[in-house]
Order: structure tokens, then sequence, then C-alpha cells
């Protein structure tokens, strides 16, 4: 039995990125006087598995839509990660984590998911070789496609519905994509490619060495492959975005309100008011140091409703400006990656009827993450955020004044908490730390080893087991511990004309006196004291044990019989994630992430038929299947899912197709059993500007005590500073109290491969509807969402997952919200409706006595609705049209050559989009002030043939350089801490690679 390779067979010219969606002839791409192997074969003879059927068949038909990207297309894409060729596929959403989005990141930059029609990365099911893959992120089902060698890819089947539910199991419910690795390799084939940006950073280079060969007189083969590949990062220092340089703060300046444009230009740039010098606030002022911390103490900022005196100028009554900190010096737009891999494969055909098979891979890549230094508020280290400037010695029951306070500052302090000790509040950016830098490497293995063989005539058999195991190891710079800080904060004489710390077993475990006024103030001895490394450990292991039996049953029509498989399905997934002490307390000043285990196992039953009612008759075909699958989890118990499908084709030129499944996705690990996670969402307060007017706003933001108190000392006017707006926390945990979520899919479409006229049967076209909805979705409400409910629709329930700070505190404002909290729950809803067209030609023509071989693609999706429903019951939020999401996407490719030259042509297009309306208030396209406009990118590759082991290439990717938009840090529509969208929009501008593939 001869299984026919469809990448084999597209080898003409360019070969197109996406085929026909469901694989309508293997010989579209070809040009028309090759061989049609495909065809001329007899039916029974060559046979293929088409990602959305476990049926062995003849046909390359599928019920539901399937995308495939091929080897060719591959290796002239020039891509380092196969992620970054498969987000131009417009049936992909923005993934939630690429090397582009992810440097802000604690425990998941570098890594590489995808998000099939925006759905989730939990969504969308990975598969290598029709199996499972672990998770490369802990808790989640996400795989790291830094996994998979992308050089060892033969090509990539996407399954563009939730069809694969019934087929693979959970977490299909958006698509699936499964990667096909090449086998049964002869030879030897290296490759090497380096790369640079025209700023002359992210520079990159990879290698990569398959060697495969068969034995035992051809009954064996095996290959064996090693890749290289680094690519060192990119700093948003050297960026830039349509608006200019991302050198500087802009994020700074536009959180900095209350400043008229004359002063905007008179004092850019306007940095971070966490200054290295330090903020100290008194009783009546703020005090800051001149001179970027070098010259001379001075109040800047009147508190408590005092009068700032002349010498803050014109900055009286706002944050420090210029004295500030510019933190897009240190920040990294693009993560740097280093990727070792090693991937095995080998089977042995024991007898006619027993072939053994196994798979091996093991990768280890590291990814390093860099930002600005700490920015420190002593309500990090103490619950009112009192500093106390003074210290009662243990040994003298004496009250000591802090050796290192300036008398100005001593002086207008008092004891604000009590404790008999006078205070301050304190900020400031601790560069003495230098920057938070974190490097993680994730080593995953995975093994497969089973046996398959046909056990009677037209019965065929597979066994196997699957193992995987992914484990991550961080280390982390840059925070501090808050316990050693409290400690070197009491400060009594040594006896010996110095200082010390005041608790001897502090002294004995190496305190010493922290000096926190001014510029690099702290000593080294106090650095090594203070100084909190952080690490993070996480091991995710799966486990699948499978068989199945598939074969025919009897015949409707005499040249198609019907086919089944049956099959069982035991996995078994577990996850363990634990930071260091520290920082699962918070005990760092940072974010407090406790740690995480869980584990889950299920059993499965599945069935498939393919029933073939008439064929080359009155019709030319009239297919029916179907599949069924029983799942019974120890976590929430049983689930059902099915698809059931038709396929029509009146002639053989074209092929009606629908396909209607129902769909499930169990929980995860970290749904279920996540720990209380703390985070500093970018949220907009519905409060901020109101004033005692009456309304129901007003009166909802005056239920919380500490807005009167704000309105009271502000004019009437609920008043925020840049503090506030960035000093809003939240937490967020696991539900093990969550059940399946259940979805349904509609999908109807028409191909079109007008093989009966000549001059088209190299032409493909296919159309189709999709219509997804997911009910019982596990959602975490969205806190703008939550925030909206509370404030502006009235609706109390929510209010209770929102903290506003009763009264001031240091730099925060009373009533500024203080935590928005939030968690997971089946409350939400999912849909999401489009239409797919791709269309595919291969033409060869003459030119003189030149044969060429041209090809051209094209893949669009148009978005007609989509949307989230938060919780039952409650006001839909529309994304399609949104930044991410943009109503129309397409991908069109374009190729000539000869047998001795390539030259291929990529165009990417962006739709335009609109800021996030939960951010704007306004739908998508109903205000153009919040438009971003449509991007096309090009990208285009040189590839010479020099006989027939060698070849050279060279290319250029986004050939215009186009720049990203500016969206500084709105919600939504730009990453973490970068002034655009780098998962949407290309954030590198024009680069260069050029390469070689050698052949033995």
């Amino acid at each position: 039995m001869k299984k026919l390779d469809i990448a084999a067979q597209l080898r003409c010219g360019v070969a197109p990125v996406i085929l026909a969606a469901a694989l309508i002839s293997p010989s579209i791409a070809m040009a028309q006087d090759e061989p049609q192997e495909a065809q001329e074969a007899g039916f029974g003879e060559n046979v293929i598995v088409v990602t959305g059927s476990r049926i062995v068949s003849a046909a390359a038909e599928t019920t539901a839509p399937v995308q495939v990207v091929n080897e060719a297309a591959i290796a002239e894409s020039g891509v380092t990660n196969i992620q970054a060729l498969l987000l131009k596929n417009p049936t992909f959403g923005t993934p939630t984590i690429s090397r582009t989005n992810s440097s802000f990141n604690s425990a998941t930059s570098g890594i590489a998911v995808v998000d099939l029609r925006n759905l989730g990365t939990e969504r969308t099911l990975v598969l290598v070789n029709g199996r499972r893959f672990v998770a490369g992120i802990p808790g989640e089902n996400a795989v790291d496609l830094n996994s998979i060698p992308t050089a060892l890819i033969e090509r990539v089947e996407v399954l563009t519905s939730g069809a694969g539910s019934a087929i693979y199991g959970s977490d299909a419910v958006a698509g699936t994509v499964n990667f096909i690795l090449k086998k049964d390799f002869e030879g030897i084939e290296a490759n090497a490619l380096t790369g640079i940006t025209e700023a002359g950073d992210d520079f990159r280079y990879q290698a990569d060495l398959t060697i495969g060969g068969n034995f035992a007189d051809g009954r064996g083969n095996a290959t064996v492959y090693f890749g290289y590949t680094n690519e060192e990062g990119a700093y948003k220092r050297k960026r830039k975005t349509e608006q200019g340089s991302a050198a500087l703060d802009s994020i700074s300046l536009g959180l900095l309100s209350g400043l008229d444009g004359d002063l905007f230009k008179k004092f850019e740039p306007f940095y971070s008011s966490y200054s290295p010098q330090g903020t100290y606030f008194t009783d009546n002022f703020a005090w800051t140091y001149d001179q970027n911390g070098r010259g001379a103490l001075r109040p800047c900022v009147a508190t408590n409703g005092g009068t700032a005196p002349a010498t803050c100028g014109a900055f009286a009554g706002q944050a420090i400006g210029p004295d500030g900190f510019n933190r897009s010096a240190y920040r990294l737009t693009v993560t740097p990656v280093e990727r070792f891999l090693i991937n095995a494969n080998a089977h042995y055909e024991i007898s006619d009827s027993i072939t053994a098979f196994v798979e091996a891979s093991f990768a280890s890549h590291n990814s390093v993450s860099n930002i600005e230094p700490f920015a420190s508020a002593t309500d990090d280290v103490y619950q009112d955020g009192a500093y106390p400037i003074e210290t009662l010695d243990p040994n003298t029951n004496m009250i000591v004044v802090n050796p290192y306070v300036p008398a100005a500052i001593y002086n207008d302090a008092s004891d604000t908490n009590g404790d008999g000790l006078r205070d301050i509040f304190i900020t400031k950016r601790l560069v003495d730390f230098g920057p938070r830098s974190s490097e993680a490497r994730r080593e995953t293995f995975r093994i497969v080893a089973g046996l398959e063989g046909e056990f009677t005539k037209g019965w065929n058999y597979e066994t196997y087991f699957n193992y995987g195991q992914t484990v991550t190891a961080q280390l982390g710079t840059g925070q501090y511990n808050v316990l050693n800080y409290r400690e070197a904060a009491k400060i009594i004489p040594d006896g010996n004309g110095g200082y010390m710390c005041a608790d001897p077993n502090a002294v004995a475990e190496g305190c010493v006196p922290a000096n926190v006024f001014g510029l690099n103030s702290l000593s080294p001895e106090a650095i090594n004291y203070l100084a909190a490394p952080s690490s993070f450990n996480a091991t995710v292991k799966q486990t699948v044990i499978g068989a199945n039996v598939s074969g025919e049953l009897f015949s409707i029509t005499p040249s198609a019989p019907v086919a089944v498989v049956v099959g069982t399905e035991y996995r078994r997934e577990s996850s363990t994630e634990r930071w260091d002490p520290l920082q699962t307390l918070g005990l760092n000043a940072s974010n407090a992430f406790p740690p995480t285990s869980g584990k889950f196992d299920l059993y499965e039953f599945y069935g498939e038929a393919l029933v073939p009612i008439i064929r080359e008759s009155i019709v030319h075909d009239f297919t029916v299947r179907g599949a069924v699958r029983y799942s019974d989890y120890s976590t929430i118990g049983s689930t059902f899912s099915w698809n059931a499908g038709a396929e029509f084709a009146p002639i053989e030129d074209i092929r009606f197709r629908a396909m209607y499944a129902v769909t499930v996705r169990a929980p995860n690990i970290a749904e279920l059993y996540d720990g209380l996670n703390q985070t500093f969402p970018t949220v907009q307060d519905p409060c901020e500007g109101v004033t005692n007017d009456g309304s129901a706003l007003a009166t909802n933001c005056m239920a919380f005590a500490g807005v009167t108190a704000n309105m009271a000392a502000n004019g009437g006017v609920f008043t925020l500073t840049q503090a506030d707006r960035q000093g809003v926390t939240g937490f967020e945990g696991g539900n093990p109290n969550l059940q399946e979520e259940k979805g349904k899919t509609f999908t109807v479409g028409v191909t079109i491969n007008p093989k009966s006229i000549d001059a088209l049967r190299n032409l493909s076209l296919s159309i189709d509807y999709f219509n997804i909805d997911i009910e019982d979705a596990i959602v975490s409400t969205p806190r703008q969402y939550i925030l909206d409910q509370c404030f502006q629709q009235g609706a109390p329930a929510f209010c209770q997952f929102i903290v506003r700070r009763p009264v001031a505190s240091g730099p925060n404002n009373a009533g500024s919200l203080d935590e928005v909290n939030t968690g997971p729950s089946n409350s939400g809803g999912w849909k999401t409706k489009g239409i797919d067209v791709v269309l595919n030609y291969a033409h060869a023509f003459d030119v003189g006595s030149t044969r060429l071989n041209s090809t051209f693609s094209f893949s669009y999706t148009h978005l007609m609705k989509s949307y989230q429903v938060p919780l039952p019951g409650s006001a839909k939020d529309r994304f399609d049209g949104e930044v991410g999401s943009s109503v129309d996407r397409f991908t069109t490719n374009f190729g000539i050559g000869t047998d001795d030259f390539k030259l291929a042509f990529s165009g990417t297009y962006v739709g335009e989009a609109y800021l996030d309306d939960q951010f704007t208030g306004v739908l998508a396209g109903e205000n153009k002030d919040y438009r971003i406009h449509p991007e096309f990118y090009l990208d285009t590759q040189a590839r010479f043939y020099i006989g027939d082991t060698m070849e050279m290439f060279l290319g250029v990717d986004n050939v215009f350089n186009n720049k990203p938009v500016y969206t500084a840090s709105i919600p939504g529509a730009s990453d973490t801490g970068q002034d655009a969208f780098g998962g949407t929009y290309d954030p590198l501008g024009r680069r260069y690679y050029m390469g070689a593939k050698l052949r033995f």
C-alpha cells in the first residue's frame, strides 16, 4: 500500500503557500507537461490520510475545509520558526505569545503559539504526524512551535473548523493544525541561513542537518535531524513606529495629563515619574533632587492641598517630568530565542502484517527578557506605605533618626500610622539593581512508539504509545527582598562611629543599613543583602496510549466501499509550576505567583464512517460521513462530540460540501487549579473626571467612600494621576468547578477545479462559509467589562470584584483603583462567522526557448461577525474589526522560475482596524479617530539551483519597510510596555537574509 506524497507533487515553479482548501487535486500546482501520478494510478494503489479524518482514502477531499502549507512554501519564506509563516494565513488570529509580543511576559517570553479564528490558543489543537504534542506552557494545552524543527516539516495541514473535535478530541474547537514531518528520507541534506534587519539588530543564523537511509533491504528507514537556530532580538530603543523613534518613553508622556501642548514641546521627553533619584512624600511636599539626582534636594509637588514653592516652576502640581526615567532604553521589542533541536524517526517492517515505528524528539530553547529597573514604592514593602525614618534602638530604648535622611525631609515628616516613628512615602527607580531580566530554558522531550499493519485484507490496525514532557527553568534578576528591605531601614549606631541594622538576627544574616536617598545611593553591601534573584520551575507531562482499527465494510456503489475507523485512547495530563518562596508570596515587591499543581486523565472511544452513496453515475460523487467521540474525564465526567457532513459533486470539476459539528473543550489544568496570581492590568477608570451632577455614573462612583474624599480634595472633580493609573493590581485564579465548553460549528462551501478545461485544469478555487458558536465558554470576565458594568451600567454584582483606596496612600489618591479581580467561569460565549476564499493557479509557458513555470495563490478571510459574551445575558463584546481581528485579511503569492532559478513574491494584507470598544466606548467603524489604517507587507526571495545538489537563496522581508502604527499602551491595541502591537503589525521593518542548501 503506497501513501501518496502530496508535497512531492507540488514542485513547480514557486509552490503556492496555500493549496486548495480541500486538496482538490495533488496536481493543481503542477506544470501542464508534468506526469499526473495521482490521476493515472489505480484507485487502490495510492492512499492518503488528510487532517480531519482518520480514514485512509485514495481521495484527497474532505468535507471540512483544510488548507495546506507545503515544504517548498516553507523554504521559500525564509522563516526560522514556522509560526512566522502560519500567521500570514488569514485564518490565524493574532497570537497571545510570539517573539514580537512577549518581552514583558513573566514566564512565557519567546514562546510561539497559534490561535485559529482568534478564539484563543486553548481552542486550537496542534498535532504532529496526526498525534498530540505535549504543551509548552504550564497548565495549558498550547504547543510551543519552537519545539518543531522548521526544516523537517514536509507540510502543515490546517483544518479550519471544529470538525476535528470528534476525530482528535478536546481543544479542536476552532480548528486543528497538523505538522507532518519528513520520513523515508534518503541521503544527506544540509541547510544554513543568516539574516539581519536594516537597523542592524535581530541578527539570526541557523543550521540544519538531515540524514536518512533505508536498511534491511528496504524494509526499514531511519531519519535523524540536528538543528540550531539563534535569533538575537531587538531593543525598543532601536525601533521605530510611524510616529518616529521608539527610543523615548512616549507612554509616560501620554499618561501624564494636565500640561498644555506648549509645555509638552518645551519639556519633552517626559519620562516615567519613578525616577532613579527618588521622590519622597512628606506631610506637605514631594521632594526630589535637581540635575537628574546629582544636584540639590528640592520640594517639587505640593501635597495635602499645600502650595508648591516657586522652585517647582512650570511643574508645580505635576510629576517630575524630565527628571524621571526613560524606560524605553531598557526594553526589548523582540525576544531573543536560541534553539537546539534533535529529531529521529524510524520504521521497520517486521513482517507483512507488522510494522514497528518510533518517533523521538528533543528541543532545548533559551529566551531572554529585559525591561527597565524596578519601579519601587514603599507600599510594596509596608501595607500602609509608611517608610520609617526613625528607629527605636532596642539597646537604649531611644529613638534614632535615620542618618541618611535629609533634614528638610525629616522636618516636614510626621508619624502617620501611629507607631511613634516619623515616616514618609517613597517612589524610586531601583537602578542600583540593574534591569529586570530573566533567562528561561525550556526542554521538550517526546517519544512515540507503536505497531501498525494489515491484519486481514482491507483491514488495518494501529497501536501507539505517546509520551511528552516539557521542563522549564528560569532565573531572573532586578527584584529586591521586601523582608530584608524592612530590616535595612531600621538603623542604629554601631558603637564605633558608624551604623548597623537594629535586629541582631538580621545582622547575622548580612544586614547592612540601606541609604535610599538619592541616585545610586545603595552601597554594594546593601545591594547584595537586598537583591532577590527569582526562579521559576515547571514540568508538563503528557501520556497517550491508543489503538484503532480501520477497514472497509461493504459497497453501496461499486467503485467505492464504505470505510470505517473505530478506536480508543487513554490520556493523562499533569502540570506543576513553582516560583521561588519570595515570588510566591509577593515578597520581592512584585506580583505574587502561588504554586500550581494539577492533573487529570480520561478514557475515550471514537468512531468514524465514510459512506459513498453515488460514484461516477448520475452524478460524479455523493458521499456522507460522520464521526463520534465519547470521553470520560476524571475532572468533569463524560462528554460527547460528533460531526456529520456530505460532499456532492454533480461533475468532477465542481464539489459542494457541508459539515456540522458539535465540539467539546474540557477545562485545562490552569483553568481548574491555578493559584491566585497577581497582575497589574491596564484599565480605564470610568469614574475619572466625574462630578456630583446627580447622574447615575456619579452616584455609582460615589458609593465608594474614597471617591467622595477625592472629589472633596479636588474641587468636586474625581481626579487621578499617572501613579493612580499605573497603580492598579488584581488577582486571578483557577476554578475547580468548571465544566466543559460546548460548541457548534457549521461550514458549507464549494470547490472548483475545472479539469475538463485544459487551460484551467491547474486552477482551483474554494469558497467556504464558517459559523462557530461556543456555549458555556470558559472565560475570565474582562476587567474593563467589570468596571463598566459596575459604574456605567449600575450592576452591583460586579462591584464586589473592585477595591478602591479609601484614603490617599503615598502618590495614590483616595478613591483610585487598587484591585480589579476576575477569574474563569462557564459564563461566557464566543461566536465568529465569515467566509474563506482560496484560489490557486499554476501555469507553464515558453519564452523563446526557455520554459517558465508560474504559480499564483490567494487566501482571503472576511469576518462577518465575531463577538464574546462575558456573562449570560450581558451585552456582546464585538471584536470583529478591532486590532488583531481585521474584517478583511489576505495573503497572496506569486512565483516564476525555471529549472535553474526561482523568484517568489509574498504579500500579506491586514485590513483597517479599530481600537477595542471596551476602551473607546464605541464599536469598530463608528469613529474614525480610533481607526488604524490597513497594512500591506511584501516579501520576496530569489533562489538559484546549482546542479542537482545545491541551492542558494537570498531574500528581503518587509520590502516597503512598513513601520507599525503607533498605539502607545492602549489596552488591546499594543503589547505591554510597547508603542505598537507587535503580534499583528511587523515591528522589525525591512530585513535581509541569505542561505544555502546542499543535498547528497
